[in-house]
């Protein structure tokens, strides 16, 4: 980086907690990097600092049951949670309070801002920052910010540990020796919980918080408690440091000597400092924290899948190249923790940052396919964890197995909406991303997500309905094209997951046969007798039911072919030529990040190299991946990992193929 782009800044993390650094290297400037939030009373920023572990509720007691309705199902009357109010852009107006605390609650936290002041003098701006060179060097995972700060130069080293929530910084400059007037501080600053919808700070609260400064030889602890949520943020420091309390949630941290590292943990309360569960306690150094993060980056690198296009005639193919590498680093970064991430992962809160479970594919399902399989059980093993509560979901809808939410914290609890509830395009998910690791990993992970998979198939064969025509879906439902969340009362049968029901249930199937256990009858008897999915005028249609195909959001059709493997239920030639209808009338300015692999992926199966490339590669505004290799969508959205992850995917079967396919056939 030359200059400040508001849209591109850089991170470091390790999957479980990670910080966004402006041009400075820390948190300086963070209304030069906005997210627009139409919920909020002002701006949120890309830069954050984020944990899997970080999550505040403000105070309430509100009940599912207080939002639910009930819809005619084919097994009679069934209650679904729901929601009265309207849902927009970013915005939303509840209709209750219930339906807003329980969209809004639990919601991620920014942890804490850590940015440059100047004690005694104006803090600094964007303007006084000039002769930027920054730069993230990908083997170290290290970033190296040099400028001018009103004329005199500034050096700041940034590192993550990979397996600790630490942040590492060495700083550099005549500035920072003595806390003059005009020198350089570093301040550090704590927001309440924002239950904006992408805003993670609310900084117009500060009698609703508390953050105590305990002083101690070379650094301080700050004990933060908000409500329920406890954690501590323990900064130890060379360089002559010295803490002081700059107001009730603000700490300014003073050197003596011109060059100083700060290494700065953040842990829930009662966490030894640089410590969760699993990792050994004790706060490392600036030098031990960088050495890990080249250590960690360099064998990241090296044992991973690699893409090589130095040999293609193709102008677009380093573009290609660039952003696969760039995807390989952000994923692992923000989409690689102990639970499923947020679609901005640990950068920015989009829709609180709560993650949605029909995303998770997106996120994670490439780790196993780059030889990274490790990445993505650190958060299947989730899903075990909420396991009887989506047993509960089933249960209270009449039905064995486990249902998984949409919309959810760490806890797994479903948000009111009249989308997430009616989806069901998540629920064969962990079926299909325990396979990729048991395919990874061997038969050792058969009995460790047997559970998961068992109770996720035992639900969808009982939710189809035998009808005339076949096993069928719905209704309700919303399909993975959203746009029919109006008629989701009669809608039914959506060819994608008509095929991913099939596909699903027989790899089930497959499981059982593996562990040594009798095939389920139910099981086969909905895998190879679902309805087939509707053609009209030659192609496939979105629903089996009106409005048929709606020409906006995803073109989930294709995805039954392409994302789902080859079934009985989907005829190549058919979905040829649904593919060329889409490519030639789709809205494509209401389409998503994902969309563009996920139709690569579809191209690539029919055996169309170029127009899985063309694609992949479409110059169009969702399409976009910025110098930071984020794939920006909207300015309320200006992150989108299942973009990222995506493209990983695509790439994968493009490169290597599939069971019984041909080589390289992308």
């Amino acid at each position: 980086m030359t200059r400040i782009v508001p849209e591109s800044p850089l991170s470091v993390g390790n999957g479980e907690f990670c910080c966004t650094v402006d041009v400075t290297g820390l948190q300086t400037f963070p209304d030069a990097y906005p997210v627009e939030d139409r919920t909020a009373a002002a701006p949120g920023t890309l830069l954050a600092t984020m944990s899997a572990w970080g999550w505040h509720s403000v105070p309430g007691s509100y009940e599912l049951s207080e939002t639910t309705r009930t819809y005619d199902t084919p097994r009679g009357p069934v209650p679904y949670v729901d929601m009265a109010g309207e849902l927009g852009a970013s915005g939303e107006s509840p209709a209750s309070a219930a339906e807003g605390w329980l969209r809004a609650n639990p919601h991620r936290l920014d942890l804490a801002r850590i940015g440059f002041a100047t004690p005694g003098g104006p803090p600094p701006a964007p303007g006084d920052v000039t002769g930027i060179r920054q730069r993230l060097d990908l083997w170290t995972g290290v970033i190296t910010s040099r400028y001018l700060l009103r004329g005199t130069p500034v050096q700041v080293t940034t590192a993550c540990h990979p397996e600790r929530d630490v942040l590492a910084v060495r700083v550099e400059s005549p500035l920072l020796a003595g806390g003059s007037p005009g020198g350089l501080a570093v301040r550090l600053a704590f927001p309440y919980g924002s239950q904006a919808w992408g805003n993670a700070a609310d900084w117009s609260r500060p009698g609703a918080h508390t953050s105590t400064l305990r002083p101690a030889p070379g650094g301080c602890t700050v004990e933060r408690v908000l409500d329920g949520t406890a954690y501590d943020v323990v900064v130890a420091m060379t360089g002559g440091g010295r803490a002081a309390q700059g107001g009730p949630h603000e700490v300014l941290l003073t050197f003596t000597e011109p060059a100083a590292e700060l290494v700065v943990a953040l842990t829930p309360a009662g966490t030894p400092p640089g410590t969760r569960a699993g990792v050994g306690g004790g706060l490392p150094g600036f030098g031990e924290v960088v050495a890990a993060s080249g250590r960690h980056w360099a064998r990241f690198w090296s044992t991973g899948g690699a893409v090589d296009l130095s040999r293609a005639d193709d102008a677009r193919a380093p573009e290609l190249e660039r952003r696969v590498v760039l995807s390989q680093y952000l994923t692992a970064v923000h989409c690689a923790g102990s639970t499923p991430p947020a679609e901005t992962g640990l950068m920015a809160n989009s829709w609180r940052g709560r993650f949605h479970l029909e995303m998770h594919w997106w996120h994670a399902a490439h780790f196993p396919l780059w030889g990274r399989a490790g990445l993505l059980e650190r958060s299947l093993g989730w899903y075990a964890s909420i396991l009887p509560r989506a047993r509960e979901t089933a249960r209270a809808q009449g039905l064995p197995g486990a249902r998984w939410p949409k919309q959810v914290g760490p806890d797994g609890r479903e948000s009111p909406s009249p989308i997430g509830p009616f989806l069901l395009w998540q629920q064969p998910h962990p079926i299909f991303l325990a396979e990729l690791v048991r395919r990874a990993r061997g038969p050792q992970a058969l009995a460790e997500y047997a559970d998961v998979v068992f109770g996720t198939a035992t639900f969808m064969a009982a939710f189809a309905a035998k009808g005339p025509g076949g096993h069928g879906l719905g209704p309700p439902l919303v399909p993975a094209q959203e746009s029919y969340a109006d008629v989701r009362a009669s809608a039914a049968d959506p060819t994608f997951e008509l095929a991913y029901w099939s596909w699903a249930l027989e790899v089930a199937q497959r499981w059982r046969r593996l562990l040594g256990l009798a095939p389920e009858p139910m099981w086969a008897q909905v895998a190879t007798g679902m309805a087939r999915p509707l053609v009209r005028d030659g192609i496939y249609a979105a629903m089996g039911t009106p409005p048929y195909t709606v020409r906006d959001d995803h073109p989930s059709m294709l995805y039954a072919l392409g994302f789902v493997p080859p079934t009985r239920l989907i005829d190549p030639e058919t979905m040829r030529a649904t593919l060329r209808d889409v490519l030639a009338t789709w809205d494509w300015e209401s389409t998503w990040g994902w969309d563009y692999p996920a139709i690569a992926m579809t191209a690539t199966r029919l055996g169309e190299p170029r127009t899985a490339v063309d694609t992949l590669l479409m110059p169009v505004a969702k399409n976009t991946h910025l110098p930071n290799g984020h794939n920006r969508q909207t300015a309320s959205l200006p992150v989108y990992l299942p973009g990222n992850g995506g493209l990983l995917a695509a790439v994968a079967l493009m490169a290597k193929g599939w069971d019984g396919g041909p080589p390289t056939p992308g």
